[in-house]
């Protein structure tokens, strides 16, 4: 697998930024700070995932944070029950139900996107607020924790969970049909379709997939934090939309980078903890990430037009 520009240059600002932190703090490049960067990345992680997915055939999902509240609260309350097999299920199955849901109003009822996500994003939490009464879920059994913690070749099992996810993913994209109809998709909708592409079947299946994506970063929140709160996820969707478009995937669909996802998931987490670490108030991690993705659309729309430009001449 080679490396894009746009990849490489995100390796270096990653490294170029870890460096610069270094030197102003002297608790950065210690092992324990790493490891709560990588730990605070998991779910975004996810949740990028199916965002890179979702953009990449031209949409978008403002809900997906919200959802993931949604579906920790279903775990949490499976747990307290007892039930922790059915809690490590309850997660992606709530997921996929949300991803249908969404699926139902954007695509079947041909909404736009960002309406229709923005409408259930405020139905989802509304919904977590009552479930949850006003009140935080706090205190749940440690059996998710204790399984998804567990050391497998060197590596918590909850890593191995989330290098899974975006093995298969990855697969799905590169070796599979679904692959070229969802960039055929996101380039142009119309000429998939004419083309004989199953178009809606591809968007139903990637709302849904990103779904169960939100529900297993559900499950990684539930093991890692055993509480739910009533904001949890609210800024997910902007940093997920910022480090997908960051790494290299088109705003109007049509294209995508997994790996510039990845770079763009420890891009943020790296500012973000970076800033904490020298003293800024974490109010501004969310400045930081809207500025972050107000300078990569306005980069690639700049770009764009000098290309146009250039066709011109």
């Amino acid at each position: 697998m080679h490396m894009t520009s746009r990849e490489i240059v995100l390796l270096a600002i990653a490294v170029l930024a870890g460096a610069c932190f270094t030197w102003f703090s002297p608790w950065f490049a210690t092992a324990d700070n790493l490891l709560t960067i990588l730990r605070n990345s998991s779910e975004l992680l996810l949740i990028a995932l199916g965002m890179t997915l979702v953009i990449a055939m031209g949409g978008v999902d403002v809900s997906v944070g919200v959802v993931m509240g949604v579906a920790a609260w279903g775990i949490g309350q499976l747990l307290m029950l007892q039930s922790p097999l059915l809690a490590a299920l309850a997660g992606p199955l709530i997921g996929l139900l949300a991803g249908l849901i969404t699926a139902l109003v954007v695509v079947i009822g041909r909404i736009p996107a960002i309406v229709g996500t923005l409408g259930l994003f405020g139905v989802w939490r509304t919904a977590l607020f009552v479930l949850l009464g006003g009140q935080w879920l706090s205190g749940l059994p440690g059996d998710l924790t204790h399984a998804l913690m567990q050391p497998l070749l060197g590596l918590p099992l909850m890593a191995w969970l989330i290098i899974a996810a975006w093995a298969l993913v990855w697969l799905a994209l590169r070796h599979t049909p679904y692959g070229l109809w969802l960039l055929a998709a996101g380039n142009s909708e119309e000429k998939a379709r004419l083309a004989g592409i199953p178009v809606t079947q591809v968007r139903v299946a990637t709302f849904a997939l990103s779904g169960v994506l939100c529900g297993l970063a559900a499950t990684c929140y539930i093991a890692t934090y055993r509480n739910v709160e009533m904001t949890v996820g609210g800024t997910l969707a902007l940093e997920a939309i910022a480090a997908v478009v960051l790494g290299g995937t088109r705003i109007t669909g049509g294209s995508c980078s997994l790996l510039g996802t990845l770079l763009g998931v420890l891009l943020l987490r790296i500012l973000q903890n970076g800033l904490l670490l020298i003293g800024v108030p974490s109010l501004w991690q969310t400045v930081v990430t809207g500025a972050v993705l107000l300078l990569v659309l306005s980069s690639e729309a700049a770009s764009g037009r000098l290309l146009s430009l250039r066709r011109l001449a």
